[in-house]
């Protein structure tokens, strides 16, 4: 039994960019609802609660 490397998945430079930017995208957006959240916790508690509601709630 050989160890073969495995293929490395060709991604044209255009994606790569756009998931990058996606990325940094995503960690600004994450970093922005943890500042809203700690500026108003008791508005965050109850986007949470209502969430959790949603969740509760969901049939498939």
């Amino acid at each position: 039994m050989t160890l073969e490397p495995k293929p490395r998945l060709v991604v044209p430079r255009r994606d790569l960019d756009r998931l990058r930017r996606r990325a940094e995208f995503l960690r600004e957006l994450e970093e922005a609802k943890a500042l809203r959240d700690r500026i108003a916790p008791r508005r965050a508690r109850v986007r949470q609660l209502r969430e959790a509601m949603r969740r509760a709630t969901y049939h498939h």
